[in-house]
């Protein structure tokens, strides 16, 4: 989904945390840290650990920006259950050295933590091509 496309989209709160909240046990089983996690959704400490808390009256706003990284976790996580059958694969690929010339020996969280978007999205590209034509 493009940015523009969910910009046009007015979400609401409970679409928000919803969201957030997949994303936030998808990273969880990445094994990304608090700190990587804030990272890589662009929200704060308090937002993550509320969001953690299961508080079903608790929601949270958030900007499209935020709602892009959302999508992008989600769509990492698609692909990722489509390429591996294994949920040692499904969950571990992120955390894993990878020498593919983009990351350079880095684990793909590492990339999506670095926090810009750019990084982010490409993750996800380089990820994306593993599937090759299985969509």
């Amino acid at each position: 989904m493009t940015a523009a496309a969910i910009q046009a989209q007015d979400f609401s709160k409970s679409q928000c945390t919803a969201g957030l909240r997949a994303a936030l046990n998808i990273l969880d089983k990445w094994k990304a840290s608090c700190e990587q996690a804030c990272r890589v959704l662009r929200i704060s400490r308090s937002t993550y650990t509320r969001a953690s808390q299961k508080d079903s009256a608790w929601a949270v706003s958030l900007d499209a920006d935020q709602m892009q990284r959302i999508s992008l976790v989600l769509n990492i996580h698609a692909v990722l259950r489509l390429v591996f059958d294994n949920p040692e694969n499904v969950y571990g690929f992120p955390s894993m050295e990878n020498r593919n010339e983009f990351f350079n020996g880095r684990t793909p969280l590492e990339i999506m933590a670095q926090g810009d978007m750019i990084s982010l999205y490409e993750t996800f590209r380089r990820i994306d091509a593993l599937r090759g034509a299985q969509w």
